[in-house]
C-alpha cells in the first residue's frame, strides 16, 4: 500500500471518530443523576443541559419559554429553559407555578448585550430533588464556554445600555445560595415563582409542551397574565400583571412579607390587602412620610411608588436583585394609580383607610 493510500484510510478513520464523537455528544441527554442526587457538580456544563456550552443549544427535553411578564432584574436578559425527565410530565394547576416532577429542572441564564452579542454572566438553578426544590447559581467564565458553582454568590462588574439609551454602569450581584431562599421560600419551602401557568399562557407554550408529552393536560379556560409591556391590554392589567411577577413572591399571606398584610398576587380581591388607603405595618423611612401604600388618585403620596423609585437598600423595594430603578414601571403604575378615583370624590370606590 503506498502512502497515499495509508494517509487516505488514517483521514477517513479520524473523520469517522468524528462525526461518531459528536453523535455521541447530541444522544448523551441530561444528567439526571446531577439534577437528583446529592451535592452540586463544580460545572454548569457537568448537568449535560446544553448540547454546546457556548452556544448554550438545549438538550432533549429542556424547553425554552417566556414569561408574559417577567421579573426585573436590573435591565438583565434572561434565557429561560424547563426540563422534564424522560416518561414524566408537568401536571397542570391554574393558580399556582405549573407543577413539575422530581427530577425536574428550571433553568435561568442571566446576561447583557455586550458589543452586539448577549454575553451570559451567570445561570440559576432550580433543581427539583426527593427533598424538595433547590436553589444553587453557576457563573460564567470570561470566554463563555462554561458556569462554575458559587454558592457563595459574587458581584460583576457590568456596563450596559438601557431601553433609554443610557449606559449604565453597576455592580451585578449574583445571590448566595441562601438569598435565593428570599425569594424563593413559600411557607418556608423552596419553590419555582416565575413559571405560572398564566404567566406561561401566551397562547403557544403551553400547547407545546402537551403535544410533546411534558404536560398532562390544557383545559380551553386556562388563565392568562397580562403582559406588562402590551399597550393594547387594559392598563389595570397590566399594572396587577407587574406587582403578581414582581411582588406578590413576598407579599402573600404565606411569603417573607406575609406579616405587612400588604397582598398582591393576581387573585387578590379585598381593595386594601392589595394597598389602596391602607397604613404600612411598619414601614419607618420606607414611606417616605406618606400614609398609604397606594393613595388613590395620587401617586406622589403613594408608599409603593416611592419605594420603587429609590435604589437605597433600606428604601428600596423589592429588596434583593436591583441595583437599578425600572423607570419604565413606574410610568406604568404611575398612571394606574393618577387614574383611580380618589378617596371622598363623586366617582370613589369606596375603599376604606385601613392598618392591616
Amino acid at each position: 500500500m503506498n502512502l497515499a493510500r495509508r494517509l487516505a484510510i488514517i483521514v477517513s478513520a479520524a473523520a469517522a471518530l468524528v462525526i461518531l464523537g459528536a453523535a455521541m455528544e447530541d444522544a448523551r441527554g441530561v444528567n439526571d443523576a446531577a439534577i437528583t442526587g446529592e451535592g452540586y457538580p463544580a460545572t454548569l456544563s457537568e448537568f449535560h443541559l446544553f448540547t454546546d456550552m457556548a452556544t448554550r443549544a438545549p438538550a432533549a427535553r429542556v424547553t425554552p419559554y417566556t414569561l408574559n411578564t417577567p421579573l426585573f432584574s436590573d435591565y438583565a436578559e434572561k434565557q429561560r429553559y424547563l426540563y422534564v425527565p424522560g416518561g414524566k410530565a408537568a401536571a397542570y394547576d391554574p393558580d399556582k407555578v405549573i407543577d413539575l416532577p422530581v427530577g425536574s429542572a428550571l433553568v435561568k441564564t442571566f446576561g447583557y448585550q455586550q458589543a452586539g452579542r448577549f454575553k451570559a454572566l451567570e445561570t440559576r438553578l432550580l433543581l427539583h430533588r426527593a427533598s424538595g426544590w433547590v436553589a444553587i447559581p453557576y457563573v460564567w467564565n470570561a470566554d463563555g464556554t462554561d458556569a462554575v458553582l458559587k454558592r457563595a454568590g459574587t458581584r460583576i462588574p457590568v456596563t450596559f445600555t438601557d431601553p433609554s439609551g443610557t449606559i449604565r454602569t453597576i455592580s451585578y450581584s449574583v445571590p448566595n445560595q441562601n438569598q435565593c431562599k428570599d425569594c424563593h421560600a413559600l411557607s418556608g419551602a423552596v419553590t419555582p415563582i416565575g413559571p405560572k401557568i398564566r404567566n406561561l399562557n401566551d397562547g403557544k407554550q403551553l400547547q407545546a409542551l402537551l403535544k410533546a408529552g411534558m404536560l398532562d393536560r390544557l383545559p380551553t379556560d386556562a388563565p392568562r397574565l397580562a403582559r406588562w409591556d402590551d399597550a393594547a391590554a387594559p392598563l389595570a392589567d397590566r399594572a396587577r400583571a407587574y406587582l403578581e411577577t414582581n411582588c406578590a413572591h413576598c407579599h402573600n399571606p404565606n411569603g417573607a412579607a406575609s406579616n405587612s398584610g400588604l397582598y398582591l398576587d393576581w387573585h387578590q380581591a379585598d381593595l386594601n390587602a392589595r394597598g389602596i388607603l391602607k397604613h404600612p405595618v411598619a414601614a419607618g423611612r420606607g414611606s417616605g412620610s406618606n400614609e398609604f401604600d397606594i393613595d388613590p388618585g395620587h401617586p406622589e403620596r403613594s408608599i409603593l411608588i416611592f419605594r420603587m423609585e429609590s435604589a437605597d437598600p433600606g428604601i428600596a423595594m423589592p429588596e434583593l436583585g436591583r441595583a437599578t430603578v425600572h423607570a419604565e414601571a413606574i410610568d406604568l403604575l404611575t398612571r394606574w394609580i393618577a387614574e383611580m378615583p380618589p378617596a371622598g370624590t363623586p366617582a370613589d370606590i369606596g375603599v376604606k383607610a385601613t392598618r392591616n
